[in-house]
């Protein structure tokens, strides 16, 4: 991987996504009063309705039409909703039930995933200070999940679903916003006859959770959409290895978010294994620095 194709739009699209997304427990955690599914229901139907509003607009329907037509790539993108579905699901709970700095530990392990499916799958090349900083963010993690003491399921799901999400919109031949569009278009079935029987139940957050609580529903399609469609971009115009480095971003503004915010705990001996954590993104930087300087 050299200097020399790192694409700048696709740098400030992805390091914007993953900025939303660190910032993004601060917004979640006003809606803790709504189950997480019923968010998740929520954040799929606006989604697609913004994005298809924001293509109307553009005048880009046409390109919709012409990745609904392709049944082969339908098929590889309901595998990606499915993924990012997953994913946001286990991230609402967890950031509306006190667990915010498990969140960020997901996500910290999420870009070594991305550079091993860099390396093994897309057939990337590391030096040696990204190989130096593989392995000591590969030991922080280990570190930190024996002082757990138990199986780290909710970092662990959100570090496989996401790395393989971003892997397969890297390498789905579709642009960045009809396959999101696409992606929220196939789920929308089941989040709509899922919220319409939360009316019919009398329990829908969207009318008897108060005009606030509507709004951030609403809003949360809008936050959903355009750091991911961001995060598309990013990922199909950076080498992926590239991306798991910005990735550490997302997981540093959410443990702050989980310490400082939230209150949750962070001994000294956790904040020791992210030490590890943040010396392996302190020579991905330097490295990545001196790289651009050069070219």
């Amino acid at each position: 991987m050299t200097a020399a194709r790192l694409s700048p739009r696709g740098l400030a699209a992805a390091t914007a996504a993953f900025t939303i997304w660190g910032l993004f427990p601060l917004y979640l955690h006003s809606l803790s009063a709504v189950p997480a599914i019923e968010v998740i229901a929520h954040r799929v139907t606006w989604s697609c309705l913004f994005l298809l509003a924001w293509m109307l607009a553009r005048g880009e329907l046409g390109r919709l039409t012409v990745t609904l037509t392709r049944p082969p790539l339908l098929a590889r993108l309901m595998l990606t909703a499915l993924l990012i579905s997953c994913n946001w699901l286990v991230y609402v709970w967890s950031v509306t039930h006190g667990h915010v700095v498990d969140t960020s530990l997901g996500y910290y392990i999420n870009p070594l995933m991305n550079v091993v499916l860099g390396v093994l799958v897309l057939r990337e090349r590391l030096n040696r200070a990204q190989w130096t900083a593989v392995a000591l963010a590969a030991i922080a993690v280990l570190y930190l999940v024996v002082r757990a003491g138990r199986p780290p399921w909710i970092a662990g799901t959100l570090a496989v679903s996401f790395s393989l999400y971003g892997l397969l919109r890297k390498v789905i031949s579709v642009d960045a916003l009809p396959g999101l569009a696409t992606e929220t278009l196939l789920l929308m079935p089941l989040t709509l006859a899922y919220l319409g029987w939360c009316q019919v139940a009398g329990n829908g957050a969207l009318t008897h959770a108060g005009p606030g609580v509507a709004a951030l529903l609403i809003g949360s399609g809008l936050v959903t959409a355009i750091p991911l469609f961001l995060f598309a971009y990013g990922a199909r115009a950076l080498p992926y290895s590239t991306v798991g480095v910005l990735q550490y971003i997302a997981p540093s503004l959410q443990l702050m978010c989980g310490v400082w915010f939230f209150h949750e705990s962070f001994g000294p001996t956790m904040a020791a294994g992210f030490a590890l954590l943040w010396a392996a993104l302190l020579i991905y930087a330097v490295d990545g620095w001196r790289r651009t300087r050069t070219a």
